[in-house]
């Protein structure tokens, strides 16, 4: 590499996606087991459309925000980037994502809504300033790995074209191909197998996913001691690991502690998906001393007792 070489241009970006038809859900479809593969090919087409390249835009997660399906994206090359909100702008990549929707879904028309946001920024409202656009994509450092649900997707979409080609067939085949296997392998670094239970305090609890409630009571109660908590997940969240803790807590400085415990317990589950689990959670709580609050999440007790 030459000295003085400038770095990669990187930025980020969310696709907020909604189907306008009251009988297509697409935060629905994407949760199913069955449609989820017929979706995220449709996504990964469609997108691909708009760059030109499989290679020009990464999917890190999808998200589902009834109704919404969120889209978190990364451009690693400014001219991938700029070929995008040219698609985007001219409507090209919306119609792409309903013709993909629509073969991959065996259905008649899947209408759409679009919108393009960074972290602080609605898109669609400056999509004729191109420059300004690519500044605030550019400002949106991605932040996290791809999820290994996309991961494992990607694969597994590429297996399934891989066999077509092979077999000089692309078309014509249905995404139930992309359905996982009867017995399927667990991704790589999926080494933590979701207990159905666990124990604290000699009772047990069913090990179920944080919900919302989790995570509002966790950023009122948690204090000084989130970054402590944090530290104890990073160790099995590769999201939270290297500097990514310090950086939240100097991004969100000024909102104060609530949003700095709320944004870190948040990159875990968006990170962690699925196994974001409580038993997780209340382990690493009861490793930093926060008992109370651990029994406050698991309604041993009024939320008076543990502020």
């Amino acid at each position: 590499k030459m000295a003085g070489s400038s770095p990669p241009w990187t930025g980020s970006a969310y696709l907020f996606l909604q189907s306008t038809c009251k009988t297509i859900a697409l935060p629905s479809l994407y949760e199913s087991s069955q449609k989820k593969p017929c979706v995220f090919k449709a996504l990964k087409l469609a997108l691909a459309d708009s760059t030109g390249s499989v290679n020009g835009v990464d999917m890190l997660k999808v998200y589902c925000s009834h109704p919404h399906l969120i889209v978190h994206l990364r451009f690693c090359m400014r001219e991938n980037c700029r070929r995008f909100l040219r698609s985007y702008r001219e409507g090209v990549l919306q119609k792409s994502l309903q013709s993909h929707l629509q073969l991959s879904l065996a259905t008649t028309t899947v209408p759409l809504e679009v919108e393009l946001k960074t972290g602080t920024e609605h898109l669609d409202e400056m999509l004729k300033d191109e420059d300004r656009c690519l500044e605030c994509i550019y400002r949106e450092k991605p932040d996290r790995l791809p999820d290994e649900e996309i991961t494992e997707l990607e694969e597994r979409l590429k297996s399934l074209m891989l066999h077509q080609s092979t077999n000089n067939n692309v078309a014509g085949k249905d995404c139930s191909s992309l359905k996982s296997p009867s017995q399927p392998h667990p991704p790589q670094g999926s080494s933590l197998p979701t207990q159905l239970t666990f124990t604290f305090q000699g009772q047990q609890f069913d090990n179920r996913t944080i919900t919302a409630d989790d995570h509002q009571k966790f950023a009122k109660f948690v204090s000084k001691k989130w970054k402590q908590v944090g530290r104890s997940l990073q160790r099995s969240c590769r999201a939270l690991r290297d500097s990514a803790i310090d950086n939240l807590a100097l991004e969100y400085e000024r909102e104060g502690l609530y949003e700095q415990a709320y944004q870190m317990l948040l990159r875990f589950i968006q990170s962690e998906g699925k196994r974001a689990t409580i038993a997780r959670l209340i382990a690493a709580l009861e490793e930093n001393g926060l008992v109370s609050l651990a029994e406050e999440l698991l309604g041993l007790h009024s939320s008076e007792d543990c502020s």
